[in-house]
């Protein structure tokens, strides 16, 4: 694992705020109070959170989210594309590559399984190698075996960009991987320093 690497699991029981923060540090929520920080900047200071989220932030959802009308390539090269950058084609291919979907870059999310779709939604994420990928239950949706895949793709993945990734999940064995663990209890984040592993 790249020693920048931050693996950051967030647990507690259903209704107790991890998809709320999720989307507070995403900035596609805004807070009732205090204020978000990214890169020790506050998002109210970046100005536009859309290029920010385009530029830095990658998410993976639980229900994947993908745009119905384009295919899996269009859907991994959108954020390159909305960048600005150039190759974004190339880009998304080579992301297709990684998660093994070559063979369907040209089929629409209705065409694909729930697994393919999600790694569609790995690949969209990390494409444009953000320095936080938020990844919200992204194997809630699947099998058992089909989800440890995923786990792996999105675990390799993250490792190779050197990104921070802040997970929710409910799996115990992918909650032992992760480096830091911090519990929310009532809207209230607490860290578990029992849980806290060695980078």
């Amino acid at each position: 694992m790249n020693k920048k690497t931050k693996i950051i699991l967030l647990s507690g029981f259903l209704g107790s705020g991890k998809t709320t923060l999720l989307n507070l540090i995403g900035g596609l929520d805004t807070p009732t109070s205090g204020r978000v920080l990214f890169e020790n900047k506050p998002l109210a200071e970046w100005g536009s959170l859309d290029r920010l989220r385009s530029r830095k932030i990658g998410f993976v959802f639980q229900s994947f989210h993908l745009v119905p009308s384009l295919t899996a390539l269009g859907n991994v090269s959108l954020p390159v594309e909305i960048a600005g950058r150039e190759n974004a084609r190339d880009s998304a291919r080579n992301l297709l590559q990684r998660v093994g979907l070559t063979d369907r870059e040209n089929h629409y999310p209705s065409q694909l399984s729930g697994g393919e779709q999600q790694r569609v939604a790995i690949a969209r994420a990390l494409v444009h190698s953000p320095s936080l990928v938020l990844a919200d239950e992204p194997t809630g949706n699947l099998d058992i075996q089909t989800g440890a895949q995923i786990i792996e793709i999105l675990f390799e993945l993250n490792a190779e960009t050197g990104s921070t990734l802040v997970l929710v999940t409910h799996d115990t064995e992918v909650a032992r991987r992760c480096q830091r663990v911090f519990h929310l209890t009532d809207g209230k984040l607490i860290e578990d320093e029992a849980h806290v592993l060695s980078a």
